[in-house]
């Protein structure tokens, strides 16, 4: 049976990280949007259960302020996966991207057979050849799901990033120390996990709360100015 759990009574399970890594379970989180401090739109993360160890992870945003929310903010990611041990496994992964005049879809495939990812529709002609495959290869949102699974306070955190038809090694910094957050007018415990720069102009800083199963902040940043900024509202998990 799922059960809703309120944001503000989860917050309070923020003071201690020595637990070990809970077992992946289904869960449906809402955020808010915002950028440059103003709400932009919503979002919605879930993770739901297929047969077997089949798992697919989904994040959805929506414009609510007009065209230039709905040009900034109205995408769909979807990547279904498998889990190897204690591995998330990539299998499919796709991105739908709308905005006013012009939308973008993506496709990709992680063959494990041949232990090759390749891409298809609206992808750039240097990222349509087909991308060598390691263990442990991870899309973006399967990357948040293990820095919840993995963080610890005063860690360094390594994952590969194959996704859009490329490959990236990230580095990922685990504050010494849980910090003071405010999300949705409410303080709160959490670590703050920060993405090392190697190479580019983009930058990720997630937040984790203990016992959340999925991130409660979540900042993009481009050449130094917020793209986006999820911030959780509240969270159905299973129980």
């Amino acid at each position: 049976m799922k059960q809703v759990f309120p944001v503000m009574g989860v917050f309070l399970l923020g003071a201690a990280f020595a637990a070990p890594a809970a077992a992946l379970e289904p869960f449906v989180a809402n955020y808010q949007v915002f950028k440059d401090g103003k709400v932009l739109g919503e979002a919605t993360m879930q993770v739901v259960h297929g047969d077997g160890t089949r798992w697919r992870v989904d994040l959805g945003m929506r414009g609510t302020r007009g065209l230039v929310g709905l040009a900034g903010v109205n995408a769909q990611q979807s990547t279904v996966f498998d889990t190897v041990g204690n591995a998330y496994r990539p299998l499919s992964q796709s991105t739908v991207r709308k905005a006013v005049f012009m939308g973008k879809e993506m496709t990709g495939t992680y063959d494990w057979s041949t232990r090759t990812a390749r891409w298809t529709g609206d992808v750039k002609k240097n990222r349509r050849s087909p991308v060598p495959l390691k263990d442990g290869d991870m899309s973006g949102l399967l990357i948040n799901l293990a820095i919840v699974r993995d963080a610890q306070p005063g860690q360094t955190l390594h994952y590969r990033f194959v996704d859009n038809g490329r490959a990236r090694d990230y580095q990922y910094a685990v504050a010494p120390e849980l910090e003071g957050t405010v999300v949705d007018g409410m303080s709160f415990s959490a670590m703050r996990v920060s993405r090392v720069q190697s190479g580019g102009n983009d930058e990720t800083v997630v937040w984790v709360v203990d016992g959340v199963p999925t991130p409660v902040r979540i900042l993009q940043r481009d050449n130094g100015e917020d793209t986006f900024d999820l911030r959780l509202v509240d969270y159905k998990g299973a129980q």
